[in-house]
């Protein structure tokens, strides 16, 4: 699956096939775990995403909620997208350069700017993602947000 039409994520791992969601589920635990309050879990983008919903942050340059994570089966793998790895512009948030640096010993990281490429759970290193994941609180990545805009938006 590249892109979905589902209108929940229950909906979107009910579209995928077993061995797919099998690999999905427990990436999707993790995530579920580690996420901060006040970012949503939905479907956009046709991937299950977390961002900060409209009600808080408005003023997105596409209107759409800002996103701060998303889990995505694709044709060939499966994608992890983690958002906050492009506003990590300080030594207390982990950018790509500190994912790449820190990803577990002996599995190999297929990672592009903010998404990590995988086929298999036991390809990840899911306690640093879940540390990533963890890094920001919605009032810090909105405020991130709107010095990125330079607008004060």
């Amino acid at each position: 699956m590249v892109s979905s039409a589902a209108k929940s994520p229950q909906e979107y791992l009910s579209e995928l096939s077993e061995g797919v969601r099998a690999e999905l589920e427990p990436v999707l635990a993790v995530v579920r775990g580690a996420m901060p309050p006040g970012f949503s879990e939905t479907v956009d983008y046709g991937m299950i995403t977390w961002a900060v919903p409209l009600e808080v942050y408005p003023d997105t340059y596409n209107k759409r909620p800002l996103m701060y994570a998303a889990l995505a089966a694709q044709k060939r793998y499966n994608s992890l997208y983690l958002m906050g790895t492009y506003a990590a512009d300080d030594q207390d948030r982990l950018d790509e350069a500190a994912i790449r640096a820190r990803w577990a010993g002996g599995k190999a990281l297929n990672m592009g700017k903010s998404c990590v490429r995988f086929r298999k759970t036991a390809d990840l290193d899911l306690d640093l993602i879940a540390e990533v994941l963890g890094q920001w609180t919605v009032e810090d990545y909105v405020a991130n947000a709107r010095s990125v805009r330079g607008s004060g938006a």
